[in-house]
């Protein structure tokens, strides 16, 4: 299912923390998911990475932050609603999309018990948070502009204002620009780029 396109923060890359509580090691892995599938992918390869470990929970979130279209979380053997619900409340609170998180649990021999478990699970999540590094996701859209010379330069003079990136530039009996931008931009820039040229701007995208 296509996701809307918003802008909103995603995990820049893969990440592990290890947090050492009661004796139990707590290693938490996050990672960015786009899609179901690739969360899913990311639980099995961790699970099977770490598989002689004890537990291993995991939280996800598809979508932009907060949403809880596509969300999914598993105790994976913990005590029911003492890791998989406490991990997904820190992600659906966290400001950030399109993020998976796996939390491998070596037990030491001490039992935490409930409250001890949902703090330790939802710590380690917000440990894991606190070291991710982010960007923004951008729905791009890319415009061809067929311009005329004298527009040239007050047309380019609009780029910057709706962050407008030239990829090409063909040099005709026209100027030929191809162009990406966030697709939220494209309507007021073509609006704008049209009246600029009083109508004589050719726009294909």
């Amino acid at each position: 299912m296509a996701q809307d396109c918003n802008r909103y923060l995603v995990p820049v890359e893969t990440i592990n923390v290890v947090d050492v509580i009661d004796r139990s090691r707590f290693l938490t892995t996050l990672g960015p998911a786009s899609s179901l599938d690739a969360a899913k992918s990311f639980i099995d390869r961790v699970s099977a990475e770490y598989a002689n470990a004890n537990h291993n929970c995991y939280a996800y979130l598809v979508g932009p932050p907060g949403s809880r279209g596509t969300i999914g979380m598993s105790d994976a053997g913990e005590p029911h609603g003492t890791a998989g619900a406490p991990m997904l409340n820190v992600l659906l609170h966290c400001g950030v999309g399109d993020l998976v998180v796996v939390v491998t649990r070596y037990f030491g021999g001490i039992k935490l018990g409930r409250g001890g478990l949902v703090r330790a699970y939802s710590g380690c999540v917000q440990h894991v948070l606190d070291e991710c590094r982010t960007t923004e996701r951008i729905c791009w859209k890319r415009v061809k502009l067929v311009i005329d010379y004298p527009l040239l330069e007050p047309i380019k003079r609009l780029y910057p204002d709706f962050e407008v990136v030239v990829m090409k530039e063909e040099f005709t009996e026209r100027v030929t620009h191809s162009l990406k931008l966030p697709e939220e931009r494209l309507k007021d820039f073509l609006a704008a780029a049209t009246e600029r040229s009083n109508g004589t701007l050719k726009a294909d995208y």
